[in-house]
């Protein structure tokens, strides 16, 4: 006996006797037992299954593309916050800069965020949610290309894209053999699209099934195949990558060496004792800036380091590395980062000997290059010393008394100190930066809050340190000769109002050695493609029917669409007019269109 129907069953006459759509509001209530009262169990769930069911949601693509949407979300921070592997001295400076902030920051690694449990945990769940996702549909794909194209439906007027043709036969010709020639016509027009076809034969009638379009599933699942790439590529790529920093000076050189290294951050299978051997030394360091008074004075406009490199067992080359042109040499890149003055400062005891030379990088401060560097002396002197200075290479008093920089490029350069005394912090083995200087426990010997002033300097200068330590000398880079040491004024100028001194330049280099980048740039590129394919590929269905009527052949054409495809109705009419006009022309029939459903589509 059927069971009787619902009130929704009886609104709805074309529901089955036997649909359950869920209970009615008044048997809503299970049994003891875990049935309800309508006698429908629900499963229950054991470990196995739900384990089924998370691996399901996770290898769906909804899930994928919500990690896809997070782990560019988790990137974010990356290019808010210096990077431990890209900038280290701006980790260096941001903890200097907010101090009670930096903990908290470097507790949730927003420091080393390509690094971090949480983007990992991201990259991972991307990586096998694509995996799960990719491999079923490629499965599933592989049938459907092996798959002949679907049967004919029974009634070809039911789809939108629909028309018909009738071949009205001259006296003596075989209806049924013209029904089977405008079908073997249409299938080797169909094939000549590039259409995979198959012909069914149905009672009364013949048709061709046709479908193409394969390429739009190939090209999607091609996309995320290279998605998998690029994560694989860019996880072995960062384990194999190292990135370093060195700051060279004029005359100067560098080894790809562990020790040679300002700062150097390998991945997590780099093996630092075994880099690629070769040198680079700055040979020189162009640079132009736009000439005071002109629109945009100050600004640098090209600048350029040239060097010379090395390898073992090869001749020495020269070359240049401009910004965003990277130099590679042995498999590494090396890119400009910076640049800046480096002058020559020489320090005497009080007995004349020499005791500290070196060309210092003072970091730029300012657009108009006012510098900050740091000169520390740990032996030689009757207590260690230290010199923190600024470099000025236009230099103009203010009125508040203070120097500035007025101009980037050396027109009236200047070099001022202030000295320190006592410990500096280095004889307990605690590294340093060499950029700053730790002054608590250091006294201050000149400058503000002193009796003597601070140290001021021209190229070729020289001037006693306090307490009678000894002297300091800004060397002239060109030509030591050039300026003779004056009375303490800064009058030596040239006639064109210049200063006839010169001081060395230092470029700030990163090298990095990233074995993935070809490799993401292949997957990327593969994943264009595929998207490409993905997007403008049509998958189409077509259909042709031929049957004989009252000694006419009827045919009938049809389309469907997998997805959006707004061509699909001039595709079906244009086929429609080419297929009659073709079979009508073979069979030297009377054509008859019959436009069951408005006016005729139009074909461009």
């Amino acid at each position: 006996m059927s069971r009787p129907r619902s009130d929704d069953q009886n609104n709805d006459p074309l529901r089955p006797s036997d649909h359950v759509d869920g209970l009615p509001a008044a048997s809503g209530r299970a049994s003891a037992s875990g049935a309800d009262d309508d006698g429908i169990t629900a499963p229950r769930l054991g470990p196995l299954e739900w384990a089924r069911w998370g691996w399901r949601q996770l290898t769906s693509m909804r899930t994928a593309l919500v990690l896809l949407l997070l782990l560019a979300i988790a990137a974010v921070p990356g290019s808010i916050f210096p990077q431990r592997s890209a900038d280290p001295n701006g980790v260096t400076q941001f903890r200097t800069d907010n101090p009670d902030l930096f903990p908290i920051l470097d507790g949730i690694q927003l420091f080393d965020v390509y690094s971090s449990v949480w983007f990992s945990a991201i990259y991972l769940l991307l990586f096998i949610s694509l995996i799960g996702c990719v491999i079923p549909r490629t499965q599933h794909h592989w049938k459907a290309l092996r798959a002949r194209p679907p049967r004919t439906p029974a009634r070809l007027s039911r789809l939108d894209d629909h028309r018909e043709s009738v071949l009205r036969l001259p006296a003596g010709v075989d209806a049924d053999a013209a029904a089977a020639e405008a079908i073997a016509l249409a299938r080797a027009q169909l094939r000549g699209a590039r259409y995979r076809t198959e012909r069914y034969d149905g009672r009364g009638s013949l048709s061709v099934s046709a479908e193409r379009g394969y390429m739009r599933e190939t090209g999607n699942l091609l996309f995320h195949m290279a998605l998998v790439g690029v994560l694989i590529a860019v996880g072995v790529g960062g384990a194999l990558t190292y990135t370093g920093q060195r700051a060279i000076v004029q005359g100067q050189g560098f080894v790809n060496a562990l020790t040679d290294y300002s700062s150097f951050n390998p991945g997590r299978f780099v093996n630092a004792d075994n880099l690629s051997p070769y040198t680079i030394a700055l040979d020189d360091f162009d640079i132009t800036y736009q000439p005071a008074g002109s629109p945009g004075a100050g600004q640098a406009g090209n600048f350029v380091a040239h060097v010379t490199t090395q390898q073992p067992d090869e001749e020495a080359k020269t070359g240049e590395v401009r910004v965003n042109h990277p130099l590679e040499i042995a498999g590494d890149r090396v890119y400009l980062m910076g640049n800046g003055y480096a002058p020559s400062i020489t320090v005497r005891n009080a007995a004349g000997e020499e005791i500290f030379h070196d060309d210092v990088p003072f970091l730029p401060q300012s657009n108009q290059m006012t510098s900050l560097g740091v000169v520390k002396i740990a032996d030689g002197l009757p207590e260690q010393l230290g010199l923190v200075g600024f470099f000025y290479p236009t230099a103009q008093e203010l009125t508040t008394g203070a120097l500035t920089s007025v101009y980037p490029d050396l027109v009236f350069p200047v070099l001022t100190l202030d000295a320190y005394s006592g410990d500096l912090g280095i004889d307990d083995g605690t590294p340093r930066s060499v950029y700053t200087l730790d002054t608590g426990d250091m006294t201050k010997l000149t400058g503000r809050g002193t009796d003597a002033p601070s140290i001021q300097l021209l190229p070729g200068q020289s001037a006693q340190l306090p307490n009678g330590l000894g002297t300091i000398t800004f060397e002239n880079a060109a030509d030591p000769t050039t300026v003779e040491a004056t009375d303490g004024t800064l009058d030596s100028l040239a006639p064109d109002g210049s200063y006839q001194g010169s001081v060395k330049r230092f470029v700030s280099l990163s090298i990095h050695h990233d074995v993935g980048a070809p490799w993401v740039l292949a997957f990327a590129l593969l994943a264009l493609g595929g998207l490409m394919l993905a997007l403008f590929v049509p998958r189409r269905r077509m259909w042709v029917r031929a049957s004989v009527r009252d000694g006419a052949v009827h045919l009938e054409y049809a389309g469907l669409a997998r997805g959006e495809d707004p061509q699909l109705a001039a595709a079906v009419a244009q086929f429609a007019e080419r297929h009659t006009a073709a079979s009508a022309a073979a069979l030297r029939a009377d054509l008859d269109d019959v436009e069951p459903s408005g006016s005729r589509p139009k074909v461009d």
